[in-house]
């Protein structure tokens, strides 16, 4: 197995006890997420961990979970980081997504373009926060960035 097979995610899992039913929307997009992600991701954890891993998110007392396993030999390692940091991202985040599924609804294409580049925006900005955060842990991309930020807005989905 070559080093770029091995530096990668080969399977995800999100703590669902804490998730209230979602909407077909949100629902859409953690299934993309999820595929996007399986399909093309660089994630290379600076303990040498061997992969390909499987990844397992959980959101516990303000903070995100990320366990990870590797496939090869089954050992693991939990990364923590505290999600004050994202709260402000996430919250506007799903206030901007919210406006553009109401306006794919009711809303002229130039109405959606333009909610969309604000929700990109922001979506790029939660990944760039998260490349920075996980920087001394674990080694990732920003397409892997987008797919697990996507990932960690749907677990802050809480009843």
């Amino acid at each position: 197995m070559g080093e770029q097979d091995a530096s990668r995610i080969a399977g995800i899992t999100l703590d669902e006890h804490t998730v209230v039913r979602r909407s077909p929307d949100i629902e859409h997009e953690r299934a993309v997420a999820i595929f996007d992600l399986l399909e093309e991701n660089h994630f290379a954890p600076v303990s040498g961990c061997t992969g390909p891993y499987h990844l397992h998110l959980a959101i516990e007392e303000n903070r995100l979970t990320i366990e990870i396993r590797s496939m090869p030999n089954g050992s693991n390692e939990t990364i923590t980081l505290p999600l004050a940091p994202f709260r402000g991202i996430v919250k506007d985040y799903f206030m901007v997504c919210d406006s553009y599924y109401e306006a794919i609804r009711r809303s002229s294409l130039a109405q959606i373009e333009a909610i969309d580049v604000g929700r990109r925006s922001l979506h790029n900005e939660g990944s760039a926060l998260l490349i920075e955060r996980l920087a001394d842990k674990v080694e990732i991309d920003l397409d892997t960035a987008r797919r697990l930020f996507t990932l960690i807005c749907v677990l802050h989905l809480r009843g």
